[in-house]
């Protein structure tokens, strides 16, 4: 029984001190498999490091939708240059994100379009990053359906953290995407735990979030990847099937999106 953490920024200095025993720790839970979402250009380095180190990293390139303000192009271009350096797994994290500040909406969803067609144009997944931007990042995925390959051809990739309903959780899964599920959905209450009851288990991948968002018992603490046992454990309670099959699902979707085989 294996595991995949879809999303971890281990690469981020909270793990400067003990990386070694993380990644120990995370293989000792069975997570075999950590992919790591850049987030902008300074990140792209200590990403490319760590996944240097060993060979359960798969690394991303893509600016993070909070990352996006007035030289957001100049860091695109940046950005891209990597994109014919290093082998990449997908086009991530990218989104749009208008919690905290809405100054550069305008930026951010020309830099989420553009960077969505360099997944179409490379046969690459996306990981999507949504904090109050549903209706902008569908109205932008819409756009650009037109420009896949083959007029039956879906999106692939997975709507990362999901923080949505389930009609947006019904809409990213016939667009093609997954539902990202992680420490949330063990929180008291959580609403997320409706929609993982309803959703099919096909359309979940499991990630930490690493080092935010980490699951009770550990909320408020740094999140790591050896945590992922702990998600597919609740998800298994409220599906109630058997958390081996919780762990088979999910890491033969991750492995088919990212292509990992």
């Amino acid at each position: 029984m294996n595991y995949i953490d879809t999303h971890s920024h281990l690469y981020s200095e909270e793990f400067l001190e003990d990386i070694n025993q993380v990644i120990l720790r995370a293989k000792k839970a069975k997570v075999t498999k950590i992919i790591l979402p850049n987030i902008d250009v300074d990140s792209i380095e200590p990403m490319i490091s760590l996944s240097k180190k060993d060979n359960c990293f798969y690394p991303t390139l893509g600016l993070h939708p909070t990352s996006v303000d007035s030289n957001y192009l100049s860091q695109l271009k940046n950005i891209e240059s990597y994109i014919q350096k290093v082998k990449i797994y997908a086009i991530g994290e990218i989104g749009i994100d208008l919690y905290w500040d809405k100054t550069y909406v305008n930026e951010q969803i020309h830099a989420f379009e553009t960077q969505v067609q360099w997944a179409i144009d490379l046969d690459l997944p996306l990981i999507i990053h949504i904090r109050k931007g549903f209706e902008q990042t569908f109205e932008s995925l819409g756009k650009l359906k037109h420009n896949l390959k083959s007029s039956n051809k879906k999106f692939s990739g997975v709507f990362h953290c999901f923080s949505g309903d389930r009609n947006q959780a019904k809409k990213a899964i016939e667009m093609g995407f997954k539902i990202g599920i992680g420490g949330v959905v063990t929180f008291k209450n959580a609403s997320l735990a409706q929609i993982v009851r309803e959703i099919d288990l096909k359309d979940i991948l499991l990630e930490t979030d690493a080092p935010y968002l980490s699951p009770a018992p550990y909320r408020g603490m740094r999140n790591e990847s050896s945590y992922i046992p702990i998600i597919a454990q609740k998800i298994s309670e409220i599906k109630s099937i058997d958390i081996e099959e919780v762990a088979s699902v999910t890491t033969k979707s991750a492995e088919e999106v990212f292509s990992l085989n």
